[in-house]
């Protein structure tokens, strides 16, 4: 063969790689419609199976998916083991390849920590039989971080078809360290299907990193989403317990302009009771909170946002809204330094780009075991 032809051959070679990884990587700026209706067919483009998708997620995690095993929990012992906690205990440290726990129905009262040495573990249950995974670990016995049912400190962490809950009791204002977590995900690139979070104060703790919360449903009653992780909401339901004192929905904790961190409600409903909720108050002087095309009730009351008794905050929050709709989505009466953004301002907060999902992010995994 000539060497001209090689070199052309070769140019093409390269020029067909260079553009499916721009394909690929073009997604991510893809930005989610307007339309509810269109989430999901939305998603389905944009989040390709593993097989079309080799040459842009990270190399670790195609390899780790590539030698996939399951192993299943059922409490009447037909499975492996029959805690969740015998499970993970199997898993080595420094463990390579995906490994999924399948959980079968039923309630595991259970306190469940994953440790960072233990990437690419999946959680998920059935539709219709999802196990509920509780505790009540509260913050005077364990701290405020450490009081979660589930802790998740290792990164490529997946969760589908489950619930995850704190049995403590709801907190009443007399009792010292009555938070109580139900999950706190620390470890980065945590994916969550179709997970149902209950709790009351500190619901969730999405403490750092990139994760997406994805069909979920999460309730609490003050600061039940804290944390400084950079995630992104989809379809989620934030159901508030209000009617008995003050009830906030986030309590973002950034705190530096070099932290590049956030939460992005997309496409997500605002319910539940009561009518004085705030979607969010400065935990940290910048706390960076934004929700767009999102259906927020009457839960939510006319300031919707607070610098926390902080003036000093003020100018420093990034509380934005785009295009919301609802009672609670009225503009009248709103905290003087909310953001209503342009349609360039949300941009970034409302594509796969916000937590570089091409580099990790995978379809549910499938609950057939």
């Amino acid at each position: 063969m000539a060497s001209n032809s090689r070199s052309s051959i070769i140019h093409v070679s390269l020029m067909v790689a260079f553009l499916a990884s721009n394909i690929a990587l073009a997604n991510d700026n893809v930005p989610i419609p307007a339309v509810k209706s269109q989430l999901n067919s939305w998603y389905h483009q944009n989040v390709k199976p593993l097989s079309q998708r080799k040459t842009t997620l990270d190399p670790a995690l195609v390899a780790a998916e590539s030698a996939a095993t399951v192993i299943k929990v059922m409490q009447d012992g037909s499975g492996n083991f029959k805690t969740i906690n015998e499970a993970i205990k199997s898993i080595p440290k420094g463990n390579t390849k995906r490994v999924m726990v399948y959980i079968g129905s039923g309630t595991y009262n259970e306190k469940i920590r994953i440790e960072r040495e233990k990437p690419f573990i999946t959680l998920y249950g059935a539709p219709g039989k999802m196990p509920n995974l509780t505790y009540g670990g509260t913050a005077l016995e364990y701290g405020t971080l450490d009081s979660a049912t589930l802790i998740v400190e290792s990164d490529y962490f997946v969760a589908s078809n489950i619930i995850i809950s704190n049995s403590a009791p709801r907190p009443d204002g007399k009792r010292k360290g009555a938070q109580a977590v139900a999950l706190r995900a620390s470890g980065d690139k945590a994916t969550f299907y179709k997970v149902t979070l209950l709790g009351f104060q500190d619901t969730l703790c999405d403490d750092a990193h990139w994760h997406i919360y994805k069909d979920c449903l999460i309730q609490g009653t003050v600061d039940f989403v804290f944390g400084n992780g950079k995630t992104l909401f989809l379809n989620t339901e934030l159901r508030v317990l209000g009617d008995e004192g003050m009830s906030v929905i986030t309590a973002h904790a950034r705190d530096k302009k070099t932290d590049d961190t956030g939460y992005s409600f997309v496409h997500c409903d605002v319910t539940g009771t009561g009518n004085g909720t705030l979607l969010g108050r400065a935990w940290m002087s910048k706390s960076k909170v934004v929700f767009a095309y999102s259906n927020i009730g009457s839960v939510v009351n006319k300031a919707a946002w607070s610098n926390n008794l902080h003036p000093e905050y003020d100018g420093n929050l990034y509380f934005g809204e785009y295009k919301n709709k609802g009672p609670g989505a009225d503009q009248e009466g709103r905290y003087k330094y909310t953001k209503q953004l342009s349609e360039v301002e949300t941009r970034p907060f409302i594509t796969l780009g916000y937590i570089q999902g091409s580099k990790w992010l995978l379809p549910p995994p499938n609950p057939e075991v």
